[in-house]
C-alpha cells in the first residue's frame, strides 16, 4: 500500500512542478481568459498525465507489479488514477467551455487569440501545422472527452456486470487515444522543450503503446496457457464450486498465495481466481475455489462439464507469504480462505519452519469443506481457528490478541472483505504492530 499512496501523491506533484516551471514567470495581467488558459493547461496536464500511467498499469507489466507489490495493487492504484483523471478532466471541460457558456449568455464578447509571447522559440513549420489543427483537436478531445468520462463511471458502478464491464473498459484505449491527440496540439508549444514536454512525452507514448496492446487483446497473452477441466466439486452451503484444470505445457508454476485469469467461456470474458493449490509439474493441475456473488460466478457450476476447455493466464500477485518476521497470522474471510488452502497444501510438502496461527472467519459453514480445512490444517502443521459468525461471533483485534498472544512478534496476512481487513488493520497498528508487518490482499479488479 505504500507506493500505491506514493505514487497518487507523487504523480500529480511531480507534474505540477513541472508545469510551473513551464509557466512562470506567470503573465504580468491576469484577466479572466489568462487564468482560464493556466487552469485549461494545467488541468490537461493533470489529466493527461493520470490516465497515460493508467493506460501503463493495465498492460500486467510484470516490473510494475514489482514495484507496487502486487498486480492486485497495481489495479488499486490504476483504479485511483483513473478517478483522478476523471475529477481533472472535469476541471478541464469546465475551463475550456466556460467562455464559450458565458459568450452565449452574453456575459462577455468572445476572447481573441493573441499573438505568440515575445521570446517564445519558433517551430516554424510544425507549430504552423498544429495550430490550423486546434479547431480539430477541440472538438475530438471533447466527443472523447464524453466518451472517457461514460466509461470510467460504468466501471465504477459496481452493479454494472462485470462482463459487460470487461468488454466496454476495454474502449477507454480508443478514448485516450482520441485524448493523446488532443494533447499533442493544444499543449502550449513553449512547453515541449522543457522538462514538461520531455516527461509528458514518453509518458503519452508508453499509454498509446499499451491502448495498442489492449486493443489488439496482445495484454497477457505471453501468459495465457489452454488446460482442460479435470475435476468440479460443489459445495452447496457455501455456494463455492472448486475447479482442478490440467494446463498444458507453458505454465512455469506458481507460488501459493498467487491469482490468474480465467476464461471458462470467451463470451464471458476472463474472471480473477485465486489459486488454491500447490504447484506439481507432474499433474501439471491447478485448482480454483469460486464463491457466487450474484454474477458469473453464480451460473459458473452450471455451465462448466469435465473435459471442458479453459484458458489460464498467470500467475499474479506478491501474496506469497515471504517476510522477515518469526511466526505468522493468516486471516481468511469467507471465501478469503483460499490463498491458505494453497500455502498449507505447499507446507504439507515442504515443511517450513515458522509456527502459524490461521483464523477462518466465515458466514456460512459445510461440514465436508471443514473437514478438508482441518486435515489441510493438520498436514500443514498449522493451528487452525475456526469462527463461524452465528455461533462464535465476528473477529476484532482484541479477540486476535486472546487467540494469538504473541501477535506482536508475527506478520499478519489477511485475505477477505476489504472493509472487515482495514478494521483489523487499523485496530492492530494502533495497539502497536508495525505497518510492515500487516499484509492484505486487495482482490478486487475494479
Amino acid at each position: 500500500m505504500k507506493n500505491i499512496k506514493i505514487a497518487i501523491w507523487a504523480i500529480p506533484v511531480v507534474l505540477t512542478a513541472l508545469w510551473s516551471i513551464a509557466n512562470f514567470p506567470l503573465p504580468q495581467t491576469l484577466g479572466f481568459i489568462a487564468i482560464r488558459n493556466l487552469v485549461v493547461q494545467y488541468s490537461g496536464v493533470l489529466s493527461m498525465g493520470a490516465m497515460s500511467v493508467a493506460m501503463i498499469l493495465a498492460t500486467r507489466a510484470r516490473w510494475l507489479e514489482s514495484w507496487v507489490n502486487g498486480l492486485d495493487k497495481s489495479y488499486r492504484l490504476h483504479k485511483w488514477l483513473g478517478i483522478s483523471a476523471l475529477v481533472t478532466s472535469i476541471v478541464h471541460w469546465i475551463a475550456a467551455q466556460g467562455p464559450k457558456w458565458m459568450v452565449g449568455l452574453g456575459l462577455m464578447e468572445a476572447p481573441q487569440r493573441g499573438p505568440r509571447p515575445a521570446g517564445a522559440p519558433d517551430l516554424g513549420a510544425v507549430q504552423a501545422f498544429f495550430t490550423s489543427q486546434r479547431e480539430l483537436a477541440e472538438g475530438v478531445g471533447e466527443w472523447a472527452f464524453y466518451a472517457a468520462v461514460l466509461l470510467i463511471a460504468l466501471a465504477l458502478i459496481k452493479r454494472f456486470p462485470y462482463r459487460l464491464f470487461a468488454s466496454t473498459h476495454t474502449l477507454i484505449a480508443i478514448a485516450y487515444l482520441a485524448l493523446v491527440a488532443h494533447g499533442v496540439v493544444l499543449l502550449n508549444f513553449e512547453s515541449w522543450p522543457q522538462p514538461l514536454g520531455i516527461v509528458m512525452a514518453p509518458l503519452m507514448a508508453g499509454g498509446v503503446v499499451s491502448a495498442v496492446l489492449a486493443l489488439s487483446r496482445q495484454i497477457g497473452r505471453g501468459n495465457r496457457v489452454a488446460g482442460k477441466i479435470k475435476t468440479i466439486k460443489t459445495f452447496a452451503e457455501l455456494n463455492a464450486t472448486a475447479v482442478g484444470i490440467a494446463l498444458e505445457e507453458g505454465w512455469a508454476g506458481h507460488a501459493a498465495g498467487q491469482f490468474a485469469f480465467v476464461t471458462f467461456d470467451p463470451k464471458e470474458g476472463t474472471h480473477p481466481f485465486t489459486i488454491a493449490s500447490a504447484w506439481d509439474p507432474a499433474s501439471r493441475e491447478v485448482l480454483f475455489i469460486s464463491k457466487g456473488l450474484g454474477d458469473y460466478t453464480d451460473v459458473l457450476p452450471k455451465t462448466l462439464a469435465v473435459g471442458g476447455e479453459a484458458t489460464v493466464e498467470g500467475p499474479y500477485g506478491r501474496f506469497t507469504f515471504d517476510d522477515g518476521q518469526g511466526r505468522q497470522i493468516w486471516i481468511g474471510g469467507g471465501v478469503g480462505i483460499t490463498p491458505f488452502i494453497a500455502r498449507m497444501k505447499h507446507l504439507a510438502k515442504m515443511p517450513g519452519s515458522k509456527p502459524v496461527d490461521l483464523i477462518h472467519s466465515t458466514k456460512e459453514v459445510s461440514a465436508e469443506a471443514l473437514d478438508l480445512l482441518k486435515a489441510d490444517a493438520a498436514a500443514a502443521g498449522i493451528r487452525l481457528h475456526v469462527l463461524i459468525d452465528g455461533r462464535d461471533g465476528f473477529l476484532s483485534g482484541e479477540r486476535l490478541r486472546k487467540l494469538v498472544p504473541s501477535w506482536k512478534a508475527a506478520s499478519v496476512w489477511f485475505c477477505g472483505p476489504a472493509a472487515f481487513g482495514q478494521a483489523l488493520r487499523g485496530d492492530l497498528l494502533a495497539s502497536g504492530l508495525a505497518a510492515d508487518q500487516f499484509h492484505q490482499e486487495l482482490f478486487n479488479m475494479r
